[in-house]
């Protein structure tokens, strides 16, 4: 028994900023048997006006739409249970790797046939998250790239014990004159230890360090911490 038939009933709502492309698709969606109802909108305010309460299990969104991955994420947090497959222009790995993070349940270019799109709807309609091959060695490639980045991270071991409490003080936002204040230390001295943190981390910013370190740690919000 194939994927599509083992559902049935499902419900899919097109986001496509294009009209004569999202009532295309809507229109070849309602032939499928296992759709029971298609519709499209434009834009997240009008998908997240949709979701709530109309029984979407699958939101497939054009990656091609204006703000797409803010969208994506806009959608996954607040979809109400549908899942959401992100339909791809280009298959970079940038844009492979932005929806994974995202959440996506599913990835597809636009130019892809029709059955792999019918696949695809399926799986994450029964909560199965799915991608063309192409794509998933596209994440394996990205993988790669971060797997040689954390071999020649310069590790918080690197960062002196005043470098570490700045920049855990950093992470919560705090400015240069609150962090003297707070270390009853000179906002100069401050200046001095950001600069050589950032100096050791490779990085040009105060955000560029917080965010590296809680991405190398998955340290989800709040302090920093170090092992």
């Amino acid at each position: 028994m194939s994927v599509v038939e083992e559902v049935t009933g499902v419900r899919v709502l097109v986001v496509d900023d294009i009209r004569l492309y999202r009532d295309g698709l809507v229109a070849v969606l309602e032939r499928e048997p296992f759709i029971v109802g298609a519709a499209g909108v434009p834009d997240a305010e009008g998908a997240l006006r949709l979701l709530r309460g109309r029984g979407f299990e699958v939101v497939l969104l054009s990656m091609a739409t204006a703000n797409s991955v803010a969208i994506c994420r806009d959608l996954v947090a607040s979809a109400d249970g549908a899942r959401v497959v992100a339909l791809a222009v280009s298959g970079s790995d940038d844009e492979v790797v932005a929806c994974a993070e995202a959440g996506v349940s599913g990835y597809l270019l636009r130019d892809a046939p029709h059955a792999e799109l019918v696949d695809v709807i399926a799986s994450a309609a029964r909560g199965e998250t799915s991608c063309p091959s192409r794509i998933g060695a596209a994440l394996m490639r990205r993988m790669g790239a971060l797997a040689a980045e954390r071999q020649t991270w310069v590790g918080p071991d690197r960062l002196t014990p005043r470098e570490r409490e700045i920049l855990d003080l950093i992470e919560q936002g705090k400015s240069n004159k609150e962090i003297a204040r707070l270390l009853c230390i000179e906002v100069r001295t401050v200046k001095n230890h950001v600069h050589n943190l950032l100096e050791k981390l490779k990085v040009h910013r105060r955000g560029e360090a917080a965010a590296l370190l809680r991405s190398r740690h998955r340290i989800p919000s709040g302090r920093v911490q170090f092992g």
